[in-house]
């Protein structure tokens, strides 16, 4: 997993079982200007978190996000703190006022995997 440090926290990628890392996946295909202001807010909850709106908002108990503001819209960057890690869990645009359950019930499901794998 590729990690970053910045005051205490690194960043990483959640990894499937098949060794894939779909945050960094996506983050790929975003424009070299997307790509810049997600890692760019990637960068301050790792440096100041806890971070509050309009950047980090908390969604459940262990679970949060990062708005990040793209050329397609809004980003959602889903995370979870385990040991000084800031794992990077789920990615999507946002398009609609709402989050769609589907994106959120993906992020719930790989943060219920990494406490299965901390047991």
């Amino acid at each position: 997993m590729q990690k970053k440090t910045y005051n205490g926290f690194q960043a990483e990628f959640f990894k499937t079982g098949n060794k894939k890392m779909p945050v960094k996946e996506f983050i790929t295909e975003l424009t070299k200007e997307d790509q810049k202001e997600v890692g760019s807010d990637v960068r301050v909850v790792q440096e100041n978190f806890p971070v509050g709106l309009p950047l980090v908002r908390k969604v459940k108990p262990e679970l949060w996000e990062i708005r990040s503001k793209i050329k397609r819209g809004i980003c959602r960057v889903f995370f979870t703190i385990s040991a000084k890690k800031i794992v990077l869990l789920h990615a999507f645009v946002k398009k609609t006022q709402k989050t769609p359950l589907r994106e959120l019930d993906v992020a719930v499901e790989r943060l219920k995997e990494i406490k299965q794998m901390q047991k």
